[in-house]
């Protein structure tokens, strides 16, 4: 066992204690009744960055909520490390559905069960803690580190990218560390290689100036209920894919390594539909679920709202439809480009006797990995040493759009390591983190900053 292995033993129990005390602070980004909450939770941050052995640490302000840094200087030649993370936390609503409140940490089963527990304050804390058992048990730390951990995240991370660009010099990096993604079992590490990227937007059909009697008017006035429903039919085929013009051009074929990849995970579709309660699992056909999650793009309806919908019957034609339909993207798509095609689709799809009006809202690209790069060796080795068994390399389905603008501000690669377990309830009541992960992550991120000089240099 390393020194640093041992620290963490020694100091187990502490850990525990410091990650509970973490978790007390409600820092939720979205409520201004919070903002103070927030400001004291980047204080602790600090605080505790500071214990661990960084050089400095400062609350910046930002046009919200403060913003984090942290550093701790090597050597002028050394080279650098930029982690981000985040401290800020999901509202915990609805509170009566948690078993135990989320800002009063419980140990239940070996998982510790509060808001932020996994999303993101588990793992900030454990690089926290990484740093410190690796300082304290005399190990070097051969690379300059810096910490930028917002309290944003959850709400867009609106004041980052401005950040990221005024302080760019400060900032300046060889390689930036995530950890908000997650594992695909506790016994297997996992390696994020690849996010998709999304198109959001909002199609308003609009019809007669006002609401009309069915039985007067039905018939004889198109319906934008109607028409929105046979825009929203034609924009997927039966066989699951979109119909956008030019929609699957540019995506990029699984490799063969990707697909070995995947035949290592310990993957249940079965599982997976039981997991959410679905009577089945569905999609582009011809494609796996987890190739569907992560390699194949898609198109969906988020929401929908038109036409009377209270208790007992009003028989109207309604005025006006709206959908809410987002694309999520893969290497190589172009949003911009995939958006452009969206709009002229919808609008042929659109019957006469309505108008159309699209709306855009957020986009980001896809992002893919260059795992050729010698920092995926390092932490290949890495999460080995942690976990006994080498990494999965693995994909996310959803879009972390600050990846992109990491790598964009500062020439750099990005390695993303998460220690989420699926099931762990990010966003949702009973969130919790994975006491036994936890442990053994903190070991693989103390062993991996000691790893990153050589590739770096």
């Amino acid at each position: 066992m390393s020194d640093f292995a041992a620290h963490i033993d020694r100091e187990l129990t502490r850990f525990h204690d410091e990650l509970e005390a973490f978790l007390r602070i409600p820092s939720i980004s979205t409520d201004p009744e919070h903002a103070n909450d927030v400001r004291a939770c980047a204080d602790w941050v600090a605080e505790h960055l500071l214990a661990a052995g960084m050089g400095e640490a400062e609350v910046i302000e930002t046009g919200g909520h403060p913003i984090v840094v942290g550093e701790r200087i090597h050597s002028e030649e050394a080279p650098t490390v930029l982690v981000y993370g985040h401290y800020d936390v999901q509202p915990s609503e609805p509170d009566e559905l948690w078993t135990s409140p989320p800002f009063e940490p419980e140990v239940r089963d070996g998982r510790l069960y509060a808001r932020g527990s996994i999303d993101d304050k588990g793992q900030v804390h454990m690089h926290i803690k990484a740093l410190e058992a690796r300082l304290a048990s005399g190990a070097d730390v051969p690379v300059n580190l810096k910490l930028v951990i917002e309290g944003e995240e959850e709400v867009g991370s609106r004041h980052l990218a401005a950040f990221l660009h005024e302080h760019a010099e400060r900032l300046a990096c060889d390689a930036i560390l995530v950890s908000d993604t997650g594992m695909f079992s506790p016994e297997l590490p996992c390696i994020t290689t690849g996010l998709r990227g999304i198109v959001y937007t909002e199609i308003n059909v609009h019809g007669p100036w006002s609401d009309l009697h069915s039985g007067t008017y039905g018939g004889a006035v198109v319906n934008p209920a109607n028409a929105l429903a046979a825009i929203l039919a034609g924009l997927r085929d039966e066989h699951g894919r979109a119909t956008v013009p030019g929609y699957y051009d540019a995506v990029r074929p699984i490799s063969p390594r990707e697909r070995a990849d995947l035949e290592r995970l310990p993957m249940d579709e079965e599982t997976l539909r039981a997991g959410v309660g679905a009577p089945a699992l569905g999609g582009e056909a011809g494609f796996s679920a987890l190739e569907r999650l992560w390699y194949r793009p898609t198109l969906d309806v988020n929401g929908l709202l038109s036409g009377f919908t209270g208790e007992g019957s009003k028989t109207v034609l309604p005025s006006q439809a709206m959908a809410k339909v987002s694309m999520r993207l893969v290497p190589d798509q172009d949003p911009a480009q995939v958006v452009e095609a969206f709009e002229a689709r919808v609008r042929e799809l659109a019957p006469e006797g309505v108008t159309v009006e699209i709306k855009r809202s957020h986009g980001g690209a896809p992002w893919v990995a260059d795992t050729e790069h010698p920092i995926f060796d390092a932490a290949s080795a890495a999460l080995e040493s942690g976990f006994g068994a080498p990494p999965a390399y693995i994909r996310e389905g959803g879009s972390i759009p600050i990846v992109q603008e990491f790598e964009k501000t500062f020439g750099a690669p990005a390695l993303l390591i998460g220690f989420a377990l699926p099931g762990c309830n990010m966003h949702a009541p009973d969130e919790w983190i994975d006491l036994g992960v936890y442990r053994k992550g903190i070991a693989a991120l103390a062993d991996l900053y000691g790893r990153l000089g050589e590739p770096l240099a």
